[in-house]
């Protein structure tokens, strides 16, 4: 066969249409061949000319060897250049070309058909035919240290994603005006961060602390429930606004004793016969949402266009607040809404007969929230006294929330409850957790009879006078010493204040409740020796001096002139804790301030 005859040959050959060859002019067939695929020659002609070739097994050779070319090479994924173009190995071409044998080119144009790759990817090849024929395959003891590419560093490619933070920040002042920074997840509620800053400050956890909002400019503050979220309501204030940690008694005692938050008066059904709630049944119509319950009585509304207050009749329902245009009419062409109590929540009004010109000192706020500084859209409103004002705003709790308050209420001591079955509850003195014992026998007894005890606690009173009496003629009494310990060991207890003045007294047990028993002691402004007992008793504070006297070379402090006499006044406070004694009940929660 003739080298001539090689395009014809071509054209018309079945495997040359198959893989559609290129003919380019600028490729020889001994360029794309390798050294192991020289063309063989025809031995069976006579002269055995080197011109003469087996066409067919040539094109099935370049075939095969480019076959096994793209083979190896297809795994890497290093860049090629493929005729000048950028190609990835691993990426599907078009079936490999045959240059066109029958065309000419000139030694100058002459160009080598191959297909030449990085020169890093030559080297990873030779490493990996290296590494698998002459080392044993050994397991990457460290494999987290290495990353994908096989490199024993970190980089950022190998790294997981970092997922947005839900974190808040939440700034939260105590009574002494020293705030705290406190880093919370978005869903945290009032509940979960009082306990957060509960075990930070070292307190006792008796479910009495709670988070308060305060708004100094409009002079408002509210407790915030314990499934409300922090965040949420710190969207809702101002630059101005601020979170306060303090005690609240108050919070569920209506739960307790709910007679003394709503009375009788004030409570009536919805319905025209006007019947009465039966005590026993007082709170569950509060909290089922069939009934029809209703909180009425006379409240000061202030008028939005000027500081007058105007007393009118109102109505609290679960729709809303109403007022009656025509006296105590409950009809309803007679009573417009004036406020609704979905979007709105209650407040305290803080100094409001100076501030505001109130006709009481019993004034609280329906506040919309959307409202954030403007007093024009704020529904000022004033009781006559503290028992009607508690009235008024735990209905709207209650009226608001419903089963989710007594939820609230439960809580806690469900989780005494768990916690008791593995370690005794911790309890505070608020709790009664004193007791009068006796350890005069051979085992000792609880004090049942209050004249028994306080019997008792005078003969402990006597033996510590005596005792102290012989250490001191002993010798000079050291600052360690009972008789020098006892001016001076009150200081450091959460119910002594120093000396504040009566009105600083009064806005403390304000703010904590004011519930049956609520207490603190002070310095007396009268008397620079005595000391005050404040104590709340039916939602009135009261004041009882306490006096020094001394018997014996002994000074002792007395409530009753003399009657009952202590050593200091942690021995004091201890006993009417467990008696009433001459005060109308007993010392049950300490008035506290924590510093955070």
């Amino acid at each position: 066969m003739a080298v001539a005859e090689c395009p014809d040959y071509f054209h018309h050959h079945p495997k040359y249409q198959q893989d559609k060859v290129d003919r380019t002019p600028s490729h020889r067939p001994a360029d794309l061949i390798g050294s192991s695929f020289q063309p063989t020659a025809n031995r069976n002609s006579p002269n055995h000319q080197e011109d003469d070739v087996d066409l067919e097994a040539l094109v099935n050779d370049m075939n095969s060897s480019f076959e096994n070319l793209y083979s190896s090479v297809q795994c890497e994924s290093t860049p090629l250049l493929h005729n000048g173009q950028l190609h990835r190995l691993g990426e599907t071409h078009a079936p490999t070309h045959a240059p066109n044998l029958g065309q000419q080119t000139s030694p100058h144009h002459r160009l080598h058909r191959s297909q030449p790759m990085h020169i890093l990817a030559v080297r990873r090849l030779q490493e990996q035919q290296y590494r698998t024929s002459s080392l044993p395959a050994i397991p990457n003891p460290f494999p987290e240290l290495c990353s994908p590419a096989g490199s024993p560093t970190l980089c950022p490619g190998s790294l997981p994603p970092s997922e947005p933070s839900d974190k808040s920040i939440v700034k939260v002042f105590s009574e002494d005006c020293i705030g705290k920074v406190v880093e919370i997840p978005a869903e945290m509620t009032a509940r979960d961060l009082c306990q957060l800053l509960v075990y930070k400050s070292h307190c006792v956890d008796d479910n009495s602390w709670a988070l308060v909002e305060h708004h100094p400019a409009m002079g408002l503050e509210r407790c915030l429930e314990d499934h409300e979220v922090v965040v949420q309501v710190q969207a809702s204030m101002t630059s101005e606004s601020k979170f306060l940690f303090r005690k609240n008694y108050a919070k569920y005692e209506f739960f307790k004793n709910p007679l003394n938050f709503f009375p009788e008066q004030m409570v009536a059904w919805c319905q025209e016969s006007n019947s009465t709630i039966p005590p026993s049944h007082l709170l569950q119509s509060f909290l089922n949402s069939s009934s029809c319950p209703e909180i009425q009585g006379h409240l000061y509304v202030k008028e939005s266009s000027r500081k007058a207050w105007k007393k009118q009749h109102m109505f609290l329902r679960r729709s809303g607040l109403y007022v009656s245009t025509k006296g105590a009419s409950k009809e309803p062409r007679h009573l417009q809404l004036l406020a609704d109590l979905e979007d709105s929540n209650i407040f305290t009004v803080i100094a409001g007969r100076r501030i505001l010109n109130a006709p009481t000192e019993y004034g609280f706020c329906i506040k919309p929230n959307r409202v954030r500084s403007e007093q024009k859209e704020l529904r000022m409103l004033c009781a006559e006294d503290e028992q009607s004002r508690t009235c008024w705003m735990t209905a709207f709790r209650l009226f608001k929330y419903g089963i989710l308050l007594y939820q609230n209420y439960k809580i806690p001591q469900q989780r005494k409850a768990l916690l008791s079955h593995f370690s005794a509850p911790v309890r505070s003195v608020s709790e009664n957790s004193l007791v009068a014992m006796d350890f005069s026998g051979r085992i000792g007894r609880v004090i049942d009879n209050p004249v028994e005890a306080q019997s008792a606690a005078l003969e402990e009173g006597h033996a510590w006078r005596k005792r102290s009496q012989r250490m001191h003629n002993l010798g000079s009494p050291s600052p360690l010493h009972p008789s020098s310990l006892s001016a001076v060991i009150h200081k450091t207890q959460l119910w002594f204040h120093g000396r504040i003045t009566r009105e600083e007294s009064h806005r403390m047990i304000h703010q904590q409740g004011q519930v049956d028993g609520l207490f603190l002691l002070r310095d007396s402004q009268s008397n620079p020796k005595a000391f005050v007992l404040t104590l709340c008793h039916h939602q009135k504070i009261k004041h009882f001096q306490i006096l020094p006297c001394e018997e014996d070379g002994q000074m002792f402090f007395s409530l009753d002139d003399g009657a009952t006499k202590f050593t200091d006044l942690i021995q004091l406070v201890e006993f009417y804790q467990l008696n009433r004694g001459v005060l109308p009940c007993k010392l049950k929660h300490p008035c506290t301030i924590v510093a955070l």
